[in-house]
């Protein structure tokens, strides 16, 4: 090579090199940045992840809710249904009761009407309706409704003489409370 060629040849390869050698720690410091910016954006994605996870979680559970309250108030309207017309049929009962209290002896229809009686008592204890036995016990508004206080000798007061009109639950509700004469 001419010493003219070989004097371009190192101008070249000294243009080359050095400014590689000025970019290194630019590259460098830029490779840096980018790393930076992802571990951002990665840290960011995660904590969005654990908010629309833990968003999710709150939803589930907000519906699971949801569905059990609608269940109970689902189980309470037909309780309360069941409940209203029970409470229509028990005035029949208990004129079928009195009939039966006042008949006269080997009547034929009064035999009839005492099955019907029984029938009746059995269908409303199949759907969980039971009486509340008032006579004898303390008196409680929750299950009775005091009609008269009367003094009475056999009877201590506060407690239940006699029962007017039976009452009735469904459940753990009273559907009907017991008409009764307390004890003074």
């Amino acid at each position: 090579m001419t010493e003219k060629k070989k004097h371009k040849h190192e101008e070249v390869k000294g243009k080359d090199e050095q400014p590689a050698v000025e970019e290194m720690p630019e590259a460098a410091d830029q490779a840096s940045a980018e790393r930076e910016a992802l571990i951002n954006q990665l840290k960011e994605a995660e904590a969005k992840a654990v908010e629309y996870k833990d968003g999710w979680a709150r939803s589930q559970a907000e519906f699971q809710n949801y569905k059990k309250r609608i269940e109970r108030d689902h189980e309470l309207m037909y309780a309360s249904m069941k409940g209203d017309i029970i409470k229509k049929v028990l005035p029949a009962l208990d004129d079928m009761e009195r009939a039966l209290l006042n008949r006269p002896a080997d009547d034929a229809w009064a035999n009839g009407i005492e099955l019907i009686v029984r029938k009746l008592q059995t269908i409303i204890e199949a759907e969980g309706v039971k009486r509340i036995e008032a006579k004898g016990a303390a008196f409680d508004p929750n299950f009775h409704e005091a009609i008269s206080h009367e003094p009475a000798d056999s009877v201590e007061s506060g407690h239940v003489i006699d029962v007017v009109q039976n009452g009735y639950m469904l459940g753990e509700r009273v559907i009907r409370p017991a008409l009764v004469r307390v004890a003074q």
